[in-house]
């Protein structure tokens, strides 16, 4: 056997993956950041029109804004996308705007103190990149239009980020008064610029898929240089093998031809004696006659020069009678041929029999149909088996 040709084969698919693995690498946007500390700062602009849910963009009649920074928030988030977050924000109703669907006569002071919590979204869809979409919900103290009230909220929206630290922060929240009593819901949008620190980076799914075929990689090396230094031992085992394989189906097929050959005897014997022929009764009888005894000698001459087989007797009626009666009779008839048998010298435990009655008829003479004598005397008979060989 050449053993120089695995090894050439393996030492040019050790070739192959080292190419490959410099193909593949890890590169700075397969990390992300995954958890951090965030300020934001930014504006806010409110919808408080009592339409706010209705008309989502109605601009010049209802939102209203200050032209300075109106929104500050700090926050922590965590690796498992889960983030904190307090968020104090100053508005001012103008005058004119329509508030509680009444025109505003006056300006006003908004204060809002709120707490929330929020998930980042690639937790679910993947990375995306600069692209960083995000769900919350939280509770919070808001004072717009001279009513102070806690408020549900719910907030959805998105960070995009121009480096690891700097990024712009776009969100809407519905706000929900927990007193119904003179409070209105209402809608916050707003939007800021986010710095976040003391950031923790890991690997991107992409990263770590990369890793991890990295990893594999290493690993494939590492076996095909096993392989290579294992050469001519994995050609001995193979030879040895294939050796013990070739044993294997020679004695496989050795055992096929001795069962082949004892299956041919036994139906050869099987069929020597179904050449006998069976014991024929005469109608209602159990006796054997001369004849009868004759084929009987035959048959304990088979056995005489078969030691190592076993005879089974199977006695049978015709359907003249009754059930129990017949049954009787063919067990009668198989005791009779069993004990002559016997007699002529064959061990009780070489023929064993059974009793059939009429139920094994050989032709259509059942019960109620008209068949000759000759038909009838076709199912009055001895069989015999080879049970063992």
């Amino acid at each position: 056997m050449n053993i120089f040709r695995p090894a050439l084969v393996a030492l040019t698919f050790c070739f192959v993956l080292s190419t490959s693995a410099q193909e593949v690498e890890l590169t700075k946007r397969d990390s992300i950041v995954q958890s951090f500390w965030l300020v934001s700062l930014g504006t806010n602009i409110v919808d408080d029109s009592g339409h706010e849910f209705s008309r989502l963009f109605d601009v010049n009649d209802a939102w209203n804004m200050v032209p300075y920074p109106s929104r500050i928030s700090v926050g922590r988030y965590f690796k498992n996308g889960l983030g904190l977050e307090a968020i104090g924000t100053y508005n001012k109703y103008k005058e004119g705007k329509i508030i509680d669907k009444v025109v505003n006569p006056e300006d006003v002071d908004y204060f809002g103190l709120d707490f929330r919590v929020s998930y980042d979204l690639n937790m679910i869809l993947g990375e995306t990149g600069f692209f960083d979409p995000y769900i919350g919900i939280g509770a919070g103290y808001t004072d717009a239009n001279n009513q102070g009230r806690g408020t549900y909220n719910a907030v959805v929206g998105f960070r995009t980020w121009f480096s690891d630290h700097w990024g712009l922060d776009f969100n809407s929240s519905g706000k929900w008064a927990m007193s119904a009593e003179n409070a209105t819901n209402h809608i916050q949008h707003a939007l800021g610029v986010a710095y976040r620190f003391e950031v923790e980076k890991g690997l991107s799914r992409k990263g770590e898929e990369k890793l991890a075929l990295l990893e594999e990689m290493e690993k494939e090396q590492q076996r095909v240089q096993d392989s290579i230094a294992k050469a001519d031992e994995e050609a001995r085992l193979l030879a040895e093998r294939l050796q013990k394989e070739k044993e294997a189906a020679e004695l496989a097929a050795a055992e096929k031809a001795k069962k082949d050959a004892e299956d041919a005897r036994h139906a050869a014997l099987q069929n020597k004696i179904n050449n006998l022929g069976n014991v024929y009764f005469k109608l209602n009888s159990s006796y054997l006659t001369a004849k009868d005894k004759e084929l009987l000698d035959q048959l304990v001459a088979i056995m005489e020069s078969e030691p190592s087989i076993a005879i089974k007797v199977t006695a049978h009626t015709d359907s003249r009678g009754t059930n129990q009666y017949n049954q009787w009779l063919s067990e009668r008839r198989a005791e009779r041929t069993v004990e002559y048998v016997v007699s002529k010298g064959i061990p009780v435990d070489r023929i064993s029999h059974e009793a059939f009655g009429e139920t094994q008829l050989v032709n259509e003479c059942g019960d109620g149909v008209s068949c000759t004598e000759e038909k009838h005397s076709k199912n009055r008979r001895s069989e015999f088996l080879i049970v063992n060989f």
